[in-house]
């Protein structure tokens, strides 16, 4: 029985035959729409080669998207990294045993959570530029960073902190039970785990981060839809200019699925064997046997196995109870 059988019904023939009906109505539906938006552009002449001539100059690479493409990249990074860092602080923080810790974690984490972005950006530009006396291009490039980093911080310290609590229990008991503080084994036991089954979403949210940052633009910050206006202002094609900036943006957010991919693969691989080492008693209870027999059958193999154990780990003593007999 298949994993898909399992978790939802086989469509019948009645079922298979609706769903083909329904994909292709929406596939004309699709194409349709994908017509008239052609025809539009047709009629109003944006398909005249004209517009899109700029883009095969190099001058337009080095001097708008370029740059720009540089500006997203770095206030990316940079959020990241220190999303990153205040995810784990915080996520940690909420799964603090001491009760104020906790609290105070995830006031922080629900109140960052819950105000946009653009609003933050705003809020820490103003108070760099005039109260500060930070630049304008510094303020702009670091309140860009301080959005990001607070809001997609916060929702990764709620990916953490997810993480740990879906783990089975007996990862923390058996941290507990070895002689490890609940600190320890949340660092050592849990946090590792969770991070690993949480990597899909951690990946899904750095693809928010670079798309978030193009927020940049409603401030004084040289990003690529800021380069992209610029260069649409300056040769008269405003919308080449931000088509190619939505292909740019796909391609990055494309090259990071892939990138999670292969990280989660490679993760879910990592120290796996070729061959399963099977027992005695697993071989038993893949393959089955009688019903009356499979206890009987279980206990003989558990005491062969004890017995190679024996042997093997004391081996002048094997034949102890054949001397006592003789």
């Amino acid at each position: 029985m298949s994993a898909q059988s399992v978790l939802f019904d086989a469509p019948g023939p009645r079922a298979r035959r609706r769903h083909l009906i329904l994909t292709i109505v929406s596939a004309v539906l699709l194409l349709g729409v994908i017509a008239f938006i052609v025809f539009q552009l047709h009629a109003k002449n944006q398909f005249n080669p004209r517009l899109w001539n700029p883009f095969l100059q190099g001058a337009t690479w080095t001097q708008y998207i370029i740059p720009g493409l540089l500006g997203t990249l770095r206030a990316a990074v940079v959020s990241i990294v220190l999303a990153m860092l205040f995810g784990l602080v915080f996520g940690m923080g909420r799964l603090s045993h001491v009760r104020p810790i906790r609290w105070v974690c995830g006031v922080i984490v629900e109140f960052f959570r819950s105000v946009p972005v653009l609003l933050m950006m705003f809020f820490v530009f103003l108070y760099l530029a005039r109260n500060m006396g930070v630049p304008g291009t510094q303020a702009a490039f670091w309140a860009v960073v301080v959005a990001l980093t607070l809001y997609n911080g916060s929702v990764v310290a709620e990916l953490v902190r997810s993480g740990v609590y879906q783990l089975p229990k007996g990862q923390g008991e058996a941290g507990l039970a070895i002689g490890l503080t609940p600190g320890q084994t949340l660092r050592s036991i849990e946090l590792p785990q969770a991070l690993t089954a949480m990597l899909p979403a951690l990946m899904s949210q750095l693809v928010v981060v670079v798309k978030d940052s193009a927020l940049g633009t409603a401030l004084p910050y040289f990003e690529l839809i800021t380069s992209s206006r610029q260069l649409g202002s300056a040769r008269a094609n405003i919308l080449q200019a931000y088509v190619i900036a939505a292909v740019i943006f796909i391609l990055l957010n494309w090259l990071l699925t892939i990138g999670a991919g292969r990280l989660e693969r490679y993760i879910n691989t990592r120290g796996h064997t070729a061959v399963k080492a099977k027992t005695a008693g697993s071989a038993l209870v893949e393959g089955g046997g009688a019903p009356g027999e499979f206890g009987a059958n279980i206990a003989e193999a558990l005491e062969e196995e004890v017995d190679e154990f024996r042997q093997a780990r004391f081996p002048k003593h094997g034949t102890v109870g054949t001397d006592d007999q003789a």
